[in-house]
């Protein structure tokens, strides 16, 4: 599914329909290490669920590299056995418990961010936050991060049958919600997990560095573009706007 990224943005160009000149660009972000950088505090939250179910810590590193599919998935790695461990739901229901309370003690946008994300809203786009964190935590981090720079702020909610990332439905229903046009929106996250996100609903994919996974590993999936700094987002966004525009009237990006 990874090699399809390329593919994704060729086929929307492709199947764009003529728009007026003033056209918005809707940018749909991951969370976790796109945004913000939570590392800190989902690890402590880690280790005192893990504390609590009597199992050895785990470190830093483990944490990033584990995270990008969510708490369930979080936790079934790093808890010994994962969910074969007979103490494994208490310690999940921990988990979620202690990071609700502990979620903002540490975390903070990445430094650039708010800048580039006011730069956006300058440039007339909408914008997003798509994550498989649980829901009451992503809109709690959104609203005490983020004010007024997102439109709308989406977690979890396979209880009714929105699948999880890498499954396209969260940005499917979060774009039904906004009025997106898939020709005019793009993804942005920083993992294989975001980069197969963005394949599966058909849109391009910017890939960030900064976050839990390293440059070259990024590569590898081949987006339409890497970023190295949030002060990069924004001309990304105009060079795939102008890039993606009607042959007729072209863009407000311009």
């Amino acid at each position: 599914m990874q090699k399809n990224v390329k593919g994704a943005v060729c086929r929307a160009v492709r199947g764009r329909s003529m728009r007026s000149v003033m056209r918005t660009i809707y940018v749909l972000f991951d969370l976790d290490g796109t945004l913000l950088d939570t590392l800190d505090d989902l690890w402590a939250a880690v280790n005192a669920a893990l504390r609590h179910g009597g199992c050895p810590q785990i470190s830093r590193a483990q944490v990033r590299r584990f995270l990008g599919n969510g708490a369930v998935q979080l936790m079934r790695r790093s808890v010994p056995g994962g969910e074969s461990h007979p103490g494994f739901q208490d310690m999940l229901a921990y988990f979620k418990q202690y990071y609700a309370a502990h979620c903002e003690e540490k975390t903070a946008p990445f430094p650039g961010m708010d800048e580039a994300l006011d730069r956006l809203r300058a440039m007339g786009c909408r914008t997003a936050i798509i994550s498989n964190k649980f829901d009451a935590a992503v809109k709690k981090l959104a609203d005490s991060c983020f004010p007024g720079r997102t439109d709308l702020a989406v977690g979890e909610n396979e209880a009714a049958g929105i699948r999880r990332k890498p499954a396209p439905d969260m940005v499917l229903s979060a774009m039904k919600q906004l009025g997106a046009d898939p020709g005019d929106s793009i993804y942005i996250g920083d993992s294989e997990v975001d980069a197969e996100t963005a394949a599966a609903a058909g849109l391009p994919c910017i890939l960030v560095s900064w976050g839990f996974r390293d440059r070259p590993e990024l590569e590898r999936l081949h987006p339409l573009f890497m970023a190295d700094r949030p002060d990069q987002l924004p001309d990304l966004i105009r060079e795939f706007a102008a890039a993606s525009a009607p042959e007729k009237g072209g863009s407000a990006y311009d």
